[in-house]
């Protein structure tokens, strides 16, 4: 359980049935099983530039978790913070095939779900103190009260540890109450990390402000250390505590096969690179490159690249 790693998260992991066909789910008679999850994107991604990752999380005694184990030993993901759970299932998704770039429709089928009943039983001391730095996104937040709490407690231990903090909003509406439970609740995860990774949209929701100046300076204001946005296809534009802005130009991309994953694709490169001692400017660089990466091949983490395929 004391493993030591560089990067640690907490997330859900669901199997993914992607159509072999495009149309309607209704329709479609044939599938191809993968896997999904944000965070678990983050964990693959990092875990295959070489960085030593553990992931946190609850799966059901079934197939369905079977699969998703055999996918963390896989990919050289520790998996001994995940509780295999009996009494509830692991969650899948239904997603269907797009070939214009567009958003696929993704169906979820997660409520009382295995990992929504992820809880502060889930934090495991040893394992999150052997940890250098703490991932979290705005999904596992989302699954429940209980989940949040979780994540709310990782993040002051870290903090009060020394170690640093990442946080991805993701923002997933429909799984909050309200959408000011979700802007509270979000941004107190927010105020805790080090580095932020937003969408510009996402950012105007959560801070009301209108620019990625604005969103970032809510954001350093309550004493995180760096602000990077997504900014579609212009690429990203970052700032930080110590005044230093840019914006970073994204990759150009022929054919967009998938964009579900891009934004977890970018946060690999980000913390990937800032883990390693890069400068901000050459951590963007990487998330857009990874993201350009991740959006060209069908499935949410299969476009992630090793480090040879990285090539840097």
């Amino acid at each position: 359980m004391s493993e030591s790693s560089d990067v640690i998260t907490i997330g859900e992991a669901m199997a993914m049935f992607v159509a072999t066909e495009p149309g309607e789910l209704s329709r479609v008679e044939s599938f191809i099983r993968r896997i999904a999850g944000a965070e678990l994107n983050v964990a693959t991604g990092l875990a295959r530039l070489g960085l030593a990752v553990s992931w946190v999380s609850r799966v059901g005694n079934d197939s369905l978790g079977e699969f998703v184990l055999a996918s963390l030993k896989k990919e050289g993901i520790n998996a001994s913070g995940v509780t295999v759970d009996g009494r509830f299932p692991t969650g899948f998704q239904l997603k269907t095939k797009v070939l214009d770039g567009t958003d696929p429709i993704v169906e979820y089928f997660r409520k009382g779900s295995a990992a929504s009943h992820l809880s502060t039983d889930d934090y495991h001391a040893a394992l999150f103190a052997s940890a250098r730095h703490l991932h979290l996104s705005g999904v596992a937040a989302a699954l429940s009260a209980s989940s949040y709490a979780l994540l709310d407690h990782a993040a002051a231990k870290m903090k009060a540890a020394g170690k640093t903090i990442s946080f991805d909003p993701n923002l997933r509406p429909v799984l909050w109450q309200s959408e000011a439970e979700m802007v509270e609740k979000l941004n107190h995860l927010a105020f805790q990390a080090d580095w932020v990774l937003p969408g510009v949209k996402e950012g105007m929701i959560l801070t009301g402000e209108k620019t990625p100046e604005g969103i970032a300076d809510f954001y350093l204001e309550r004493g995180v250390k760096a602000v990077i946005l997504k900014t579609g296809a212009d690429g990203a534009w970052f700032k930080t505590a110590d005044g230093e802005k840019g914006a970073v130009a994204a990759v150009r991309v022929e054919n967009v096969v998938d964009t579900v994953g891009a934004g977890d694709g970018f946060a690999v490169g980000v913390i990937s690179a800032l883990l390693e001692g890069k400068t901000l400017p050459q951590a963007v660089m990487r998330g857009n490159k990874i993201g350009s990466l991740a959006i060209q091949v069908q499935g949410d983490s299969e476009g992630l690249p090793t480090r040879a395929q990285l090539g840097e």
